[in-house]
């Protein structure tokens, strides 16, 4: 075991008496997180508009500011994109975090010097839990891949702008400097396909010992470092690999192939970062669910999922959420952002300490007749009998149809590509119709009510979504194809890789 090893377990121990902190005070550290937000932000432009200098409790807050989405939030960004300070946070943003909208198209989140190490703090926390509770180190003495988007920052009204993950490149801690992959000038190639070309050449020499980023990106870069190495499985590319840390997209859909990929079952950590904030990251291998960032300049609203499009939904603090409830997730952050709703729907499944699992996005579901079936709801019946039947999912979508060809009912039509097909096709098709009525009633009794028929699915050629993201220019980086949507704009797109 090297020196870095051999320091980050009294390190670990450190972070670990600090997240147990956190973990048994999470109202109160809310609270105090809640009082110093609106001290902080009382006379910025925002907080002059919506009276914080008034504002003493949760209840006040909820009369002063309503729910907000990025375009009610615009005007104010963009009078911070033209140079104005103290619009939404004293100051100016030390960045501007780019992201591509589904509704708004290019969006700019605000970061500040004050959210920006609450990033680094998290992912280095992350990987400290892990050592805490496994005694395994030895990632830390071998290289590390970090397949992430362009450090490349541009600058918008002297605000450095860019990517994510390419900003938080620029905060990687020195001491991991020397041992995280790629380059620097490899990072930098903004054609998804070429970099993961130059990062497979730049690293299957390389003792590589933890892997992260989208799990869809990193199956990429398996199946072409195999080609590049005679078919070879990572595991015997990369003997000292043990570690998968992952964020963006629900790991399960992935894993078999992942594993597949790799040679083995490996230890993986998943992280909830968002340009807003990062938010949650699994603290345990032994415990479901993510650990809520309770003290990181976040403080949390909860909104139940089936009152999200209510003119007046209930909200919530932190104090007053149930276990095993849909909640859309509301922020209000040092970096300004106030109501916000970042469009995840998130399930509490434990209080002692409050843990997470995101469910999906509020707006990515299916409810043209009335089923509102969510992604963790899809995600969790087509994972269950594919692995039964040991199939192998690539990737899906699923949309509903409802204009049938003439005689038939409606239904869901759900296209998926896969690895290793099923057997019998309709069969399989049938038994995730069975799981999912199981997993919603409503979606249940339109069943048995002759509403709808059970579920079609289309079988898309190799290379479907990967030929698709890139038509769309949208290939890699942290762009993600939803798995749900309640028209069909996406399944008209997908109809020419069908099979």
């Amino acid at each position: 075991m090297g020196l870095k090893a051999v320091l980050s377990k009294p390190f670990a121990s450190i972070a670990n008496r600090s997240l147990n902190k956190l973990r048994k005070n999470a109202v109160a550290l809310q609270q105090k997180t809640f009082e110093h937000l609106i001290f902080q932000a009382k006379n910025t432009s925002f907080g002059k508009t919506h009276s914080f200098s008034q504002v003493k409790t949760y209840d006040d807050f909820k009369k002063n500011v309503p729910i907000y989405d990025y375009e009610d939030l615009r005007p104010y960004i963009e009078r911070i994109t033209k140079g104005e300070p103290d619009v939404l946070w004293p100051g100016k943003p030390a960045y501007l975090a780019k992201t591509s909208g589904t509704t708004s198209g290019i969006k700019y989140i605000p970061i500040s010097k004050e959210s920006m190490p609450e990033h680094i703090k998290a992912a280095r926390n992350a990987l400290l839990s892990y050592v805490y509770e496994t005694g395994n180190a030895d990632f830390v003495d071998g290289k590390m891949i970090f397949l992430q988007g362009s450090p490349v920052l541009d600058i918008k009204a002297g605000i450095s702008t860019g990517r994510l993950s390419g900003i938080v490149a620029h905060h990687v801690p020195a001491y991991l400097q020397k041992n995280r992959l790629p380059s620097y000038h490899v990072n930098c190639i903004e054609d998804w396909e070429q970099k993961v070309d130059a990062i497979v050449a730049e690293t299957k020499n390389e003792d590589m010992r933890l892997i992260s980023g989208i799990p869809p990106w990193c199956q990429m870069y398996f199946d072409r470092l195999s080609e590049a190495c005679g078919g070879k499985k990572t595991k015997d590319i990369f003997p000292n690999f043990k570690l998968f840390v992952h964020g963006g997209v629900n790991y399960e859909p992935y894993r078999a192939r992942m594993e597949e990929s790799i040679g083995f079952a490996i230890d993986s950590i998943e992280t909830y970062p968002a340009s807003e904030g990062f938010i949650a990251f699994q603290d345990s291998q032994k415990e479901k669910g993510l650990l809520l960032m309770v003290d990181s300049g976040i403080f949390y609203e909860f909104v139940p999922a089936d009152e999200f499009f209510n003119e007046e939904p209930t909200r919530i603090s932190l104090k007053d959420i149930e276990l095993d409830k849909n909640y859309a997730l509301i922020l209000n952050t040092t970096a300004g952002l106030w109501g916000y709703s970042l469009g995840d729907t998130v399930k509490f499944v434990s209080k002692d300490p409050y843990k997470i699992v995101v469910t999906g996005r509020i707006k990515h579901y299916i409810s043209a007749f009335g089923e509102h079936v969510i992604g963790e709801e899809v995600e969790q019946a087509l994972m269950d009998v594919a692995n039964k039947q040991e199939v192998d999912v690539i990737e899906f979508t699923v949309a509903p149809q409802v204009n049938p060809p003439k005689g038939e009912l409606p239904y869901h039509e759900w296209f998926i590509e896969f690895g290793r097909e099923p057997e019998d096709l309709k069969t399989f098709a049938l038994e995730v119709d069975k799981a999912l009525q199981k997993k919603n009633i409503y979606y249940l009794d339109l069943i048995e009510g002759n509403i709808l028929q059970p579920l079609v699915i289309q079988l898309l050629k190799k290379d479907t979504f990967i030929n698709y993201m890139r038509s769309l220019g949208k290939l890699g980086g942290q762009n993600k194809v939803p798995r749900l949507a309640n028209d069909r704009k996406i399944a008209e797109e997908l109809k020419e890789y069908i099979v």
